[in-house]
């Protein structure tokens, strides 16, 4: 009798990253270095706005945030996010885990507790993201490609869902224009998977157009 262990295996042997060839992955770089160093300082005015409302709400607490997260192969980094919650937020993740909404190794709450006023509207047009500009400059993160996630998430894996580390993290992908945290776990894996099967430049681009599509008329962001 087939085991979900055996299905999972057959899955495995079915990714392909024959996509990710030198030509895509060079390419893919330079986009990604070029479009962050000019978003960066095209957007300086609004990091200076954003900081300055985060300040007014909260004259104690910093202004950008940073979490340990997993890049290609495991690899960690600090990315970088404008401060969206209430001081020490991670440190209330234990007394909040039997509202998670998300099943898996995911922690999402619709009406998370710790999310400021300022912070629940940068949330909902995913402005909290732009700080990550920074991670794509220096080539921890892609524009597009599967959300880094934490390493007590990945803890959790089964090798299936490992294959999500197989390419650098992004600040967008096939999950964000798909519905987000309307999605479960599962959802967002197989997601992910069938972007690294047809890897390309024109997916990436269709990706990035829909995903101002998504910006502008938030669905599914909390």
């Amino acid at each position: 009798m087939e085991t979900t262990t055996d299905r999972r295996q057959e899955r495995i042997e079915q990714v392909n990253l024959g996509g990710l060839t030198p030509t895509y992955i060079y390419g893919k770089r330079c986009f990604d270095f070029v479009a962050s160093f000019v978003g960066l300082l095209l957007l300086s005015w609004v990091f200076l706005i954003i900081g300055l409302l985060i300040k007014l709400t909260d004259p104690h607490g910093k202004v950008f945030y940073s979490q340990t997260r997993l890049g290609k192969n495991g690899r960690e980094f600090q990315m970088w996010k404008f401060r969206s919650m209430v001081t020490d937020a991670d440190k209330m993740v234990d007394k909040l885990l039997e509202q998670n909404e998300v099943q898996g190794p995911m922690f999402k709450i619709k009406d998370d507790p710790r999310i400021t006023k300022v912070g629940r509207f940068l949330r909902k047009y995913s402005l909290d993201e732009l700080p990550q500009l920074y991670n794509v400059l220096k080539g921890d993160m892609s524009l597009v490609g599967p959300r880094p996630p934490l390493p007590r998430e990945v803890v959790n894996y089964t090798d299936y869902d490992k294959q999500r580390l197989a390419v650098i993290p992004g600040v967008t992908g096939l999950w964000q224009i798909s519905g987000r945290s309307d999605l479960g776990f599962s959802e967002m894996i197989a997601l992910d998977i069938r972007y690294i099967n047809n890897a390309c430049f024109s997916q990436d681009i269709k990706i990035l157009f829909e995903t101002i599509l998504v910006v502008v008329h938030p669905s599914g962001a909390y």
